[in-house]
Parts: C-alpha cells; sequence; structure tokens
C-alpha cells in the first residue's frame, strides 16, 4: 500500500487491542540466547522486522531454530560461523547489537541496512568496539553503516562512552561483556539517556545468568557464559501508547489485555503520563484500561521525556489536544532516530492544524487543536504512522503515506487498531 486513508466509526470509542511483545526485551533476549551454547524457549516473540533480522542471524549462525507461532526454542548448540553480511534493514537496535556480536568472531561480516540506517549514526559504537581492540572498517561515511567487522585483539576491559548519545551502543556492549575474557567496565561520561532501556539490557542479560552491576555511571560485566533460558517476552508499552492515548482524542474506553504484567520498560510511563493530563487509568488483574467522559478537559503536559523517548510521538499527539501549553524536554537526541522525531513530527502536526514548535532539545505544544484531513508523511518512521493515525480520530478522511513503516515493530497495526480507526481504506 502507498498510502491508507482512515474514517474511523462514529461515537465513543469501546475497544479491546492486544499489542504485540516489547520488541526492545526481545532483541535483548534473542541475543542472550544466540550467545549461548545451550537450548532456550523464548515466549511472545513481535513479529516486527527488528526481530526477524536477529532470528535470521540466529539460523545463518548454525543454530536450529524452531518457530511455532510466536515462540522460539532455539537448540543446543554453539554458534558455528557468523554470517557474511547481515542485512539489518531498518532496524537500528539489531544493527548495533548484532555490529557487537560480529565482533567476537574472527571472520569478517559486512553489516549493512537501507538509506535510512544508513544514515544514522554509529560513530561512538564503533569507536568503542574498536578502542576494545576489534576490527572496524568503514565501506562507506565514517560513523555510518555498511561497515566491515571482525574480532582483532577483542580482550575486554574498561571503555568510556558518552551518555547523551543513545543508549543502545552501551547496551550493545553490555550484551557482549560476559563472552570477553577480561569482562567489561563501562564508564558512562555525562548524563545517561533512555536510562531505563540500560536496566532493561541488565535485567535480561541477568535472566541469562549473566552477572552485571549498574551504578549511576559505570555498569560492570563480569566473564561467564550465557545459560540457556525459558523465557517470556512481556506485552510491548511503546505500541500500547497508541491505542490508549486514541481516548485523549476522542472519549470512551480502551483496554490492553496482559499490560500489567510488563515490569522492564520504562515506557511504561505512558500510564503516569495519561493520569497527569486527567484520563481515567485502572487495572483489572493483568489487563490496563484507559477513559475519558466528553466532559473531560484534557491537561497539558510539562515533562522531562529522556527515559521514556519513544513515547514522544503518542504523547505529542495527546499534548495537542490539551487545553495549554505542553513542554516535553530532554529529548533532543531523538533527532537521530528512525526520522527527526522532533523536526519531521512538528512538520506533519502543524500540516494537519497543530501548533507545535521545536526547541534544543524537545517541544513546546499549544492546544487544544483542530484538524483538517490531509496526506501525512511517515518519513520511514514506524512510531510516526502510530501516532499521526490517532488524528483521524478528530479528522476523519487523514491520508497516511507509506504505512507499511509499521512492519518495523507491529506489522499487524491498522487490523488490530480497526476497531478505533476503521477499516483501513487505500489511498494512491
Amino acid at each position: 500500500m502507498t498510502s491508507v486513508i482512515l474514517h474511523p466509526p462514529a461515537g465513543p470509542i469501546d475497544a479491546v487491542v492486544s499489542v504485540p511483545g516489547s520488541k526492545s526485551v526481545a532483541n535483548r533476549a534473542l541475543v542472550c540466547a544466540m550467545l549461548s551454547k545451550e537450548s532456550s524457549h523464548i515466549s511472545g516473540i513481535p513479529t516486527g522486522d527488528d526481530a526477524r533480522v536477529v532470528l535470521d542471524v540466529i539460523r545463518d549462525s548454525g543454530r536450529a531454530v524452531e518457530i511455532v507461532n510466536n515462540d522460539v526454542h532455539i537448540a543446543k548448540t554453539p554458534i558455528l560461523k557468523f554470517p557474511g553480511i547481515v542485512d539489518a534493514v531498518l532496524a537500528g537496535t539489531s544493527s548495533r547489537f548484532l555490529t557487537a556480536v560480529a565482533c567476537l568472531f574472527d571472520s569478517t561480516t559486512i553489516i549493512d541496512g537501507e538509506s535510512v540506517l544508513r544514515s544514522r549514526p554509529m560513530a561512538d559504537l564503533h569507536d568503542a568496539l574498536v578502542s576494545l581492540g576489534a576490527d572496524i572498517g568503514h565501506l562507506g561515511e565514517v560513523g555510518h553503516l555498511p561497515v566491515s567487522v571482525s574480532r582483532g585483539s577483542l580482550s575486554g576491559g574498561e571503555i568510556h562512552i558518552a551518555g547523551n548519545v543513545s543508549s543502545q551502543f552501551i547496551s550493545a556492549l553490555m550484551l557482549i561483556g560476559p563472552m570477553l575474557n577480561e569482562g567489561l567496565v563501562i564508564h558512562i561520561d555525562g548524563p545517561l539517556v533512555s536510562r531505563s532501556y540500560v536496566q532493561m539490557t541488565a535485567d535480561v542479560m541477568k535472566s541469562f545468568g549473566a552477572v552485571v552491576r549498574t551504578e549511576e555511571a559505570t555498569i560492570a560485566v563480569k566473564f561467564g557464559p550465557y545459560k540457556g533460558c525459558d523465557y517470556t517476552i512481556e506485552p510491548d508499552y511503546s505500541s500500547a501508547a497508541f491505542p490508549l492515548v486514541a481516548v485523549a482524542l476522542r472519549e470512551g474506553r480502551v483496554v490492553v489485555p496482559g499490560l500489567a504484567s510488563a515490569s522492564l520498560q520504562g515506557d511504561g510511563e505512558i500510564i503516569p503520563i495519561l493520569k497527569k493530563m486527567g484520563l481515567s487509568c485502572e487495572v483489572s488483574g493483568s489487563d490496563i484500561s484507559v477513559s475519558r467522559l466528553a466532559t473531560t478537559h484534557l491537561l497539558p503536559l510539562v515533562m522531562d521525556m529522556s527515559d521514556c523517548s519513544d513515547l514522544v510521538p503518542a504523547v505529542a499527539v495527546a499534548c495537542c489536544m490539551a487545553s495549554g501549553e505542553s513542554v516535553l524536554s530532554g529529548i533532543g537526541f531523538i533527532r537521530n532516530k528512525e526520522s527527526d522525531r522532533l523536526g519531521d513530527l512538528a512538520n506533519e502536526l502543524n500540516r494537519a492544524g497543530g501548533n507545535v514548535t521545536v526547541e534544543q532539545d524537545g517541544l513546546r505544544i499549544v492546544g487544544p487543536c483542530s484538524w483538517t484531513p490531509v496526506v501525512l508523511e511517515t518519513y520511514h518512521d514506524h512510531r510516526m504512522a502510530m501516532a499521526l493515525s490517532l488524528l483521524s480520530l478528530r479528522a476523519s478522511g487523514m491520508k497516511i503515506a507509506d504505512p507499511g513503516v509499521v512492519t518495523k515493530s507491529w506489522p499487524e497495526y491498522f487490523t488490530d487498531m480497526a476497531s478505533i480507526l476503521g477499516a483501513v481504506e487505500t489511498g494512491n
């Protein structure tokens, strides 16, 4: 599909929306399972591109992989080889993790991806791996993909890395730490953005037997083999934000089954955020519901979102409906995500009727806004497509360009959201 036109059903929202497993947790668990010589069983794997890229590498490395529905069994065998070429497509997290993993092997691997992924900066990770002894060859622009990777004299030890660029670089280094003879001590220079993702990495590693100690500015990983594990991927709060935010645009109620069982994700902050904005949030067993009356006035939000930056597109849409000025700060670094999640997001919201200003480290949003159906660009960004689709709840006929980008994390997004967004009409 080149575009979709959205005509949500009239009236209050009344929806139950199941979300996929967390791709962030899944990628970390799959890497740990890949590096273990023992068998692992991982339940709840999401079907998006990120997990698929890692699973393809596990298969190509000589591990027997059996997939039944969303469950993956990885057989008890060591990695026999590492692929000569890894095509990460648009999967930024996967490309960074797999670049680090490729450094564990004497053979040379080329890590590459589509043009959008090639544009994303990776110099800090490449420099860190080189300082640890790995061989990184730049096959294009320095600090970007494609690169050739091999072990060189990689041995571990201590390293310094900036904390304000991408937590994925730090997580990538952590994941290979147990495989390094000297272990690994990471000293974080400056403030650490997305700290919750670093803690998530540590928690998943510990489930697979790794010994990890996290402190304010230091992370220590001991040398020692990963163990096999039966592991269940928890529901994805980053994805759940979109159906839950829907009730910020129209009265009604949305239930996400099983979401309350999730505990590792910083994006669980979406629940406190929606409460602060005046929505009603309830937990029933393991289900979470968010509701809003037609008479409820949405409150503006002033918040540092550096620890839950993936929520920004959805929260920005909610802030557009609040009465007053919202300020989302601490997120300048997300200009280097799949898209410029400040500039591109503000541009599309403003074209449809928003009042959004880009600041040095965030967004200033004045609402409530009135919307007009337009063709909204998605900039190869899954979260942009999902967030902008919600505007159709206030302006039926909104058109979303390149909707297929949602395959990165939630391929079934438009089908699963049909009770909120309506049936998809294909555009040109």
